[in-house]
């Protein structure tokens, strides 16, 4: 696991998230639980492709967008 990429992932999660002015419960849904995200925007676990479709989907943003970091 490359934790560097993880937490730079984990960070511009957050900062999605909180420019749509979205809480962690916000977006933990859908198959995805809040304290998942907050697991995720933490750098605390790794992320399955299904879960990365789930959060894109529950922000209104392409998963790719979730890439848009470095």
């Amino acid at each position: 696991m490359n934790k560097a990429y993880l937490q730079k992932f984990a960070k511009h999660l957050k900062k999605l998230r909180e420019a749509k002015n979205l809480t962690q419960d916000d977006i933990g849904v859908n198959g995805i639980s809040r304290s998942m995200v907050g697991m995720i925007e933490t750098a605390q676990t790794d992320i399955t492709i299904s879960k990365l479709k789930i959060i894109a989907d529950n922000l209104n943003i392409k998963v790719k967008d979730l890439f848009d970091f470095e």
